[in-house]
């Protein structure tokens, strides 16, 4: 039995995650992975121009650097590394930290080069590189026990409460600027520096709640960094591994395509007025990503009891939501069908989401490695970011005299992506159940017989 699961002995049939002694240290994983993000990365969506005011830069120099950032991708392997030489304390802990320095240069010092900005882009890329994967692996560490059963709640609230979070939080700065309009540099810098310093009581919280889980350590040399290392390399050649991570990929390229899909989509092809585009696009981007979060991982782990089916039947429904949009003919009477499929495609892409890295944790890989097997999954389910952003908005940039038929291949685009997918999933679904059947029947066959 492992540390944390000797911490708390199972009182009830409340996810373990949940019960006494767990929830302090699931809710501060959950924590760091958003207030990590939260006085920068968490602004570009609803306050992107007053952040931009605050901080003296332009659009395209913002766009630089979320550029810089996402070199992150570059990172996440040898971030597996990392995974298993250090514990997902320390690494929380150091990465929080690192953020709250970097958040407070960002906000307080005057006059700040832009240059600098970017080296401080390029920071928050290794360590995002390190520290994601370190709470992933910490919300599944936090949810091991009872046979494996609530991991995909688990990953399911990280996404909810990550989601919900940052739209509060967003809100609380937006009904402030909507109260003092001319003071909008102001404002950006003060909650840039207050959210910054929630990081100061989350690092004691994760040095208090969170348990200490085991590293990589070679019996042979005592090498740490050797056993890391071979771990990391052992997590490379699984099979599973690779159909899990692709799995992810389709999904994330699939969202990818569902932001450019939304409201953008309502006011090119149906000639929606802004209002009414930003209020699908927040409904369909934001509310359906928060509902979503939860009920996928209920039904991963108490309908499906796998976080894997929940992945494969997330890409079906967003395959068949894609394909019927698809298939509506350009027409003004259209759009409403069009909104309620886009719906559709948003729940199947956001329960998907929820639980998109969950599989791994279904693969019950030794503790000591799993830290380098999210990281490694990250790396192939975040790959799509690189080609799926440049590649959709090309498309809509290209077809400006005739959305639709931009859409058309944008759709079939998420279609056939979600396909496959959803054949990755199902298939590592099928391997999993066999390799389960064939240890139960070991299992049985070595038992004594009374």
């Amino acid at each position: 039995m492992s540390a944390v699961e000797a911490a708390v002995e199972p009182r009830s049939r409340m996810p373990i995650f949940l019960q006494r002694g767990r929830i302090g240290g699931f809710l501060s994983v959950v924590l760091a992975g958003q207030l990590t993000y939260v006085s920068f990365e968490a602004f570009k969506g609803s306050l992107l121009l007053p952040l931009t005011e605050a901080l003296g830069i332009g659009v395209d120099q913002f766009g630089i650097l979320m550029g810089w950032i996402g070199i992150a991708m570059f990172f996440y392997v040898p971030g597996g590394w990392v995974n298993n030489r250090f514990t997902i304390r320390s690494i929380l802990v150091a990465w929080c930290s690192w953020r709250l320095a970097t958040f407070l240069i960002l906000f307080l010092v005057p006059s700040l080069s832009f240059n600098v900005m970017v080296w401080i882009a390029i920071s928050w890329a290794i360590w995002d590189a390190i520290g994601w994967p370190a709470v992933v692996n910490g919300v599944a560490f936090m949810a091991q026990g009872d046979q494996g059963k609530g991991r995909g709640l688990a990953m399911g609230l990280l996404e909810t409460l990550r989601r919900g979070l940052e739209f509060l939080m967003n809100l609380v700065v937006v009904g402030v600027l909507f109260v003092y309009p001319e003071h909008s540099v102001a404002v950006m810098r003060g909650f840039g520096v207050g959210y910054a310093l929630l990081l100061i009581p989350l690092i004691f919280a994760i040095l208090r709640f969170v348990p200490k889980n085991a590293i990589a350590h070679d019996e042979k040399s005592g090498s740490t960094n050797v056993a890391a290392l071979k771990g990391l390399v052992h997590v490379l050649l699984q099979p599973r591994l690779w159909l899990a991570g692709l799995a992810g990929l389709a999904l994330y390229w699939t969202y990818v395509n569902l932001i450019y899909s939304s409201a953008p989509y309502v006011k090119l092809v149906y000639n929606a007025s802004d209002a009414a585009a930003g209020a699908f696009g927040i409904f369909n981007t934001g509310f359906i990503g928060i509902v979503a979060g939860l009920v996928s991982g209920l039904i991963a782990d108490y309908v499906f009891k796998s976080s894997t089916m929940m992945m494969g039947v997330a890409l079906t429904l967003t395959a068949v939501g894609a394909g019927m949009v698809y298939l509506l003919p350009h027409d003004p009477s259209m759009m409403w069908p069009a909104m309620i499929l886009l719906m559709i495609m948003a729940a199947g892409i956001f329960m998907g989401k929820a639980v998109i890295l969950a599989p791994i944790a279904e693969l019950h890989l030794p503790e000591e490695i799993n830290g380098s097997a999210m990281a490694v999954g990250s790396f192939l389910v975040y790959a799509s970011i690189f080609w799926g952003n440049p590649m959709t908005a090309g498309i809509v940039e290209r077809h400006k005299d005739n959305a639709y038929v931009g859409y058309q291949q944008i759709f079939l685009i998420t279609l056939a992506v979600a396909v496959v997918g959803a054949l990755c999933a199902f298939t590592l679904l099928a391997i999993n159940r066999r390799i389960e059947a064939k240890t139960a029947h070991a299992a049985a066959s070595t038992a004594p017989v009374e």
